[in-house]
């Protein structure tokens, strides 16, 4: 294995590991950002109230993206297990 090789096959699984959780995390940063807001809106200071929405929020984007993260993930994976006598020399 050369040193480009490795250096390629890192930045392509960083940008599958940016693709599946950028979703998710946007997802959460809305939900948070929506509660703050609602929390300085009405001056209720309550901690606990930001993790139920951002969990319920959260849970929803992770089965609204599954079947895309699942073919992101398949994809690659097909990639890696097909091009493995070329990783191998």
């Amino acid at each position: 294995m050369t040193p480009e090789f490795v250096a390629d096959f890192f930045f392509e699984s960083m940008k599958v590991v940016m693709m599946l959780s950028m979703p998710i995390l946007i997802v959460g940063l809305v939900a948070g950002v929506l509660v703050s807001v609602f929390q300085a809106a009405t001056s209720i200071n309550e901690m606990t109230l930001v993790l139920i929405p951002k969990m319920i929020a959260v849970g929803l984007s992770v089965i609204l993206f599954f079947p895309w993260m699942m073919q992101i993930i398949i994809e690659f994976t097909q990639k890696v297990i097909i091009n493995l006598p070329v990783y191998i020399k």
